[in-house]
C-alpha cells in the first residue's frame, strides 16, 4: 500500500511538471522579438515652435543668438554631459533592447545614454538620488490581445539637469521636475520599426509637449557595435568661468567667437 502511494505521488508530480512546462515556454514567447541593431531616424532637432513658457521662451532665444556668434548658446553637452531624458531618446548611437521579464535594458552606444526600464510592478522609490536619464519604471501591453506584447509604457522621474531637448538648446525646467511619459510601440507589421510616442511635463513648457520619435532595425545578419562614444576624446572645447575657447591643435587656447575677452589669469604669475 505505501509503494501505491508513492508511485501515485511520483505520478502526479511528472504530470505537474509537464504541465508547468508549456506555461513558461509560452510565458516567454509574450515578449517581442527585439533582437538586433536600432538606429534613430528624422535627425536629432525637437520640433519648433516648442510650447515654452515666455521665461524659457527668452531663454531659448538667448541661447540660438549665443550659437550664432560662435558660442555654445544653452546645450550643455559639450562639456561631454550626458544629454539626459527625454534627449537622449534621439538615440544617437545604435541601440540595443535587452527583454526580460523584470527589466527592459536599452543599451546605446553613446555616452552614459544606456537605460533600465523597471517592468517588475516596483513602487516608486522614496528617496533616489537623481541622474540624468531618472529613474524608469514601465509595464508590457498586449493591445490586440493575441497574446504578444506590442507595447512598453513608460515612466521617467528623479532627473536632474542641465538639460536640453536637443542641440539647439530648446530648454527644460531649472527646477529639475521634469516627468517624462512614452509609448513604445512595436508593429508586427512592421517588425523593424519602433515608435516612441515622449510626452513631456515639464515647467518650462505651458503644457505637455507630446513628439514621436522613429528607430528601425539594420537589415543586416547580426548587430555591429563597431565603434564606441567617449566624448571626451578628441574634444577641443573647454569652459572657464562663464565663457567657452577652443583647444587649438598645437594646444594653446584660442576664442570660439568674434571679440571674445580672455580668461582671467590672476592665478598665474604673468610674464615680464
Amino acid at each position: 500500500m505505501p509503494r501505491k502511494n508513492v508511485l501515485g505521488s511520483l505520478v502526479l508530480a511528472i504530470a505537474l511538471v509537464a504541465a508547468m512546462a508549456p506555461a513558461h515556454a509560452g510565458e516567454a514567447l509574450k515578449y517581442p522579438d527585439l533582437r538586433g541593431e536600432w538606429r534613430g531616424t528624422g535627425g536629432n532637432k525637437w520640433p519648433t515652435p516648442a510650447p515654452l513658457t515666455p521665461e524659457y521662451q527668452k531663454i531659448f532665444e538667448a541661447g540660438l543668438a549665443e550659437q550664432e556668434r560662435g558660442g555654445q548658446g544653452n546645450t550643455p553637452t559639450f562639456t561631454c554631459l550626458p544629454p539626459g531624458m527625454p534627449r537622449q531618446m534621439n538615440v544617437y548611437e545604435p541601440m540595443e533592447i535587452v527583454v526580460t521579464p523584470e527589466t527592459t535594458y536599452l543599451l546605446i552606444e553613446h555616452v552614459h545614454d544606456s537605460r533600465r526600464i523597471y517592468t517588475d510592478g516596483r513602487p516608486w522609490p522614496k528617496e533616489i538620488d537623481p541622474s540624468f536619464r531618472g529613474q524608469s519604471i514601465g509595464r508590457w501591453l498586449d493591445t490586440d490581445g493575441d497574446g504578444t506584447y506590442d507595447t512598453l509604457e513608460v515612466e521617467t522621474r528623479f532627473l536632474k539637469g542641465p538639460r536640453t531637448f536637443d542641440s539647439t538648446g530648446i530648454p527644460l525646467h531649472a527646477d529639475n521636475q521634469t516627468v517624462v511619459n512614452e509609448r513604445i510601440v512595436w508593429d508586427k507589421a512592421k517588425p523593424n520599426e519602433l515608435r516612441n510616442e515622449i510626452t513631456t511635463i515639464d515647467h518650462a513648457l505651458t503644457h505637455p509637449w507630446t513628439i514621436t520619435k522613429v528607430y528601425r532595425r539594420s537589415q543586416n545578419k547580426g548587430p555591429i557595435w563597431w565603434r564606441e562614444s567617449i566624448c571626451g576624446e578628441n574634444n577641443s572645447l573647454i569652459r572657464i568661468g562663464n565663457e567657452v575657447y577652443y583647444t587649438s591643435a598645437d594646444g594653446l587656447l584660442m576664442p570660439a567667437k568674434k571679440d571674445q575677452p580672455p580668461p582671467d589669469l590672476k592665478y598665474f604669475s604673468r610674464a615680464k
